[in-house]
């Protein structure tokens, strides 16, 4: 068997293996004071942002939104449901569809959390020389030129 590279360091696919697990300590650490674990933070930060760009989204919008598994959604949901961070109800035109709603608390713990999510990325990626290019590369890997 070989390989077309010399060592593991040389491939992009383990760097990017490595430097993920390493942004996602971080992301962990830094949520970490919030109480929120990372999922619970995408999923209530991407609620905000959905809420905020057009109303309350359904449990599938925010899982596609997010890139979460739908199952997984739910259930992380649910769990910070009885943390008292959203409501979930029924929409009046399909009662099998559920939307979402941060209370303000939820609100709260959002806006807290971001500013440090956001630093945290910020310091992370100081050593990335062109961001806009970087991130850009990044749309291009999620096949995502803009989240929806």
């Amino acid at each position: 068997m070989s390989s077309r590279y010399d060592a593991p360091a040389e491939s992009p696919g383990f760097l990017l293996w490595h430097t993920a697990l390493r942004w996602q300590r971080l992301m962990t650490s830094v949520l970490a004071k919030h109480g929120l674990t990372h999922v619970q933070f995408v999923l209530l930060a991407s609620l905000w942002w959905l809420t905020d760009h057009g109303g309350p989204p359904s449990q599938r919008q925010l899982a596609d939104h997010a890139g979460t598994n739908i199952m997984m959604t739910s259930q992380v949901l649910r769990e910070i449901e009885i943390r008292g961070h959203i409501i979930r109800e029924s929409d009046p035109s399909d009662a099998r569809t559920k939307r979402l709603r941060l209370t303000e608390q939820g609100l709260q713990v959002v806006m807290a959390a971001l500013p440090d999510v956001e630093d945290a990325d910020q310091d992370f990626l100081l050593v990335v020389s062109n961001l806009a290019c970087f991130t850009e590369s990044l749309k291009e890997l999620t096949n995502q030129r803009e989240c929806e």
